[in-house]
């Protein structure tokens, strides 16, 4: 969790940011390296580059595990299974959380779950999203509790450590609208919405939010286990719903570009030494993934 101190600077340097004379420059260097590394880009088939063309228009793409058909998916499930009981629905004592995660200790008693999010397929597919290298920055294992609790990522937010953003969330149990699923405005209302508030970062509340979109226009997106939801976090305003029905068990896995905008935001779901210690079951090109600070 973040300090308050870490919370203080990270809004500060991404306020420097927004001067001209840091912010322009950064642009130009973005722009080439998009241009750089247009014929490096790995090819996808028909099926992944609709994948792509749906984030950039829309912002988002469902679909299963079975009609993905990663491989390991099986591995993961596996893993999946055995992890889920060992979630304990105990919270400390704030009163305004809202989710238990995996600890370290027990992704590291499951590496097939960071290994999943590793496969080439999914980074050919970000890379391609991004248009730029990917750093791959973890899997966050999490147990979204029944509580009446509105905070944090349960408000309307849009991520911002890059210009782009790619997750891929699987669902571990059936989530129906009860169930606290991922909530998301779609991407031409997002920017209008966006610009009336002139939004750059933050948490949103839904009462604000009402003020320029009918919840009419809010997509959940619903679906029985298995279900993946791969989103532009930094394109469209979304949150988790709360959940009233029954605890949301998912994964989370996390990717940005090796340039990010703000790398200070950036960080991996696991400590640097744990990172060491899977890394002989890494490919050089997964490596570059995992450690792309040490090469930037």
């Amino acid at each position: 969790m973040k300090t308050l101190a870490t919370q203080v600077r990270n809004k500060l340097l991404m306020n420097v940011y927004e001067f001209s004379l840091i912010k322009t420059p950064a642009e130009f260097a973005y722009q080439a390296a998009l241009a750089k590394h247009m014929s490096h880009l790995p090819i996808l088939s028909s099926t992944d580059q609709a994948i792509v063309e749906t984030l950039n228009n829309e912002g988002l793409f469902i679909t299963s595990l079975e009609e993905l058909s990663i491989p390991f998916t099986s591995e993961i499930l596996e893993a999946a299974k055995n992890l889920m009981p060992k979630i304990p629905r105990v919270l400390c004592d704030d009163e305004k959380e809202f989710v238990i995660h995996a600890t370290t200790q027990q992704i590291m008693e499951y590496p097939e779950i960071f290994l999943w999010g590793l496969q080439q397929r999914l980074l050919n597919i970000a890379e391609n999203y991004f248009g730029l290298p990917v750093a791959y920055h973890g899997a966050y294992f999490r147990r979204d509790l029944v509580n009446e609790v509105q905070n944090k990522s349960r408000l309307w937010h849009m991520d911002r450590e890059d210009r782009k953003l790619f997750k891929v969330i699987i669902y571990l149990n059936d989530i129906n609208d009860d169930g606290g699923p991922f909530q998301y405005i779609p991407k031409d209302i997002t920017s209008k919405v966006a610009d009336s508030l002139r939004y750059k970062s933050g948490y949103i509340r839904d009462e604000s939010i009402q003020r320029f979109v009918s919840p009419s226009n809010y997509k959940s997106c619903t679906g029985p286990s298995g279900t993946i939801v791969i989103a532009g976090t930094n394109s469209v305003f979304h949150r988790g719903k709360v959940p009233v029905a029954d605890d949301r068990f998912t994964i989370f896995f996390d990717y940005t570009s090796r340039q990010p905008k703000f790398p200070f935001y950036c960080k991996s779901s696991l400590p640097m030494e744990d990172l060491h210690s899977l890394s002989p079951m890494f490919s050089e090109h997964q490596k570059r993934c995992v450690f792309w600070r040490e090469e930037s």
